[in-house]
């Protein structure tokens, strides 16, 4: 599982932050998760619930928010699979994408 969380956490961190330029988690999810394929609007909804982001609030810089990063990916993965997963194997995760 950490390296599904690697791969996923580089994804959000070094794609979509660094070569998309998404800083929000309404302009991540709109990418993720766009309407042509998905009901967006409620993703982004149910990302931010969980959160306790705002859906247009920067997440900030990766590596000076990281609390802000590891919770979207959390939330995205219980919108995208219904559980939660083990925090261990994220914050491992976390830190091999880091590396």
């Amino acid at each position: 599982m950490e390296y599904g969380w690697r791969a996923a956490f580089k994804m959000l961190t070094r794609t979509y932050y660094h070569d998309y330029r998404l800083y929000t988690i309404r302009a991540i999810i709109n990418r993720w998760a766009p309407p042509n394929e998905n009901n967006t609007k409620r993703y982004i909804e149910n990302v931010c619930r969980i959160t306790g982001i705002g859906p247009d609030e920067p997440l900030g810089i990766p590596s000076t928010n990281p609390e802000h990063w590891m919770a979207l990916g959390e939330a995205m993965s219980i919108q995208e699979c219904g559980t939660q997963l083990n925090h261990f194997e994220m914050y491992r995760g976390w830190k091999m994408a880091r590396e």
